[in-house]
């Protein structure tokens, strides 16, 4: 399990990530990266859930990407498509939040491309955690990559399988 903000604030689109990986009630990594900059398309991407499928998605939406020049929306939904109908992706246990300058979304197997009511997402065992203490922070002075590293050291304190070794990644 992890925890996953994405946050959208003054032009700013950020997303963090706890740095711990759990096997069951185990600890076996506690500086993972499981967010993701996808620079020549200005996108970023954070994981929730087995890392090898977390990767395999990532290099799918970076594929769909390439294939719709850039257009985060279009490429949410074929990869959502596919993830929920091919037998291969199907298997495949994560979640995603995905942003950029104009959009943001969660992405799930069943099909799913949310689009978020705020500006903040949380996905993962610590990411309603995350997300009520950035849905909290936005009406404060703090800046968008300040508040996504706030959120998680929230979730942190509060979920087991969330620590606080924040990783950020901001278009």
């Amino acid at each position: 399990m992890t925890t996953i903000v994405l946050v959208r604030k003054n032009n700013e689109v950020v997303v963090a990530g706890d740095g711990q990986v759990s096997m069951g009630n185990t600890v076996v990594k506690s500086t993972a990266s499981k967010v993701r900059k996808i620079e020549k398309r200005g996108v970023v991407a954070g994981f929730a859930g087995s890392t090898a499928d977390a990767l395999t998605l990532f290099e799918r939406l970076e594929a769909k990407l390439e294939k719709h020049a850039g257009n985060l929306s279009r490429a949410a939904v074929e990869l959502a498509k596919d993830w929920r109908t091919d037998k291969y992706l199907r298997r495949l246990e994560a979640l995603m939040a995905v942003g950029d300058k104009e959009n943001s979304y969660i992405i799930s197997g069943t099909g799913d491309v949310l689009e978020p009511e705020g500006d903040v997402i949380g996905i993962g065992s610590g990411g309603n955690y995350a997300l009520a203490a950035g849905k909290v922070l936005m009406g404060t002075d703090i800046n968008a990559e300040q508040l996504a590293k706030k959120a998680i050291e929230v979730a942190a304190e509060i979920c087991v399988f969330t620590n606080n070794n924040v990783k950020i990644e901001k278009i």
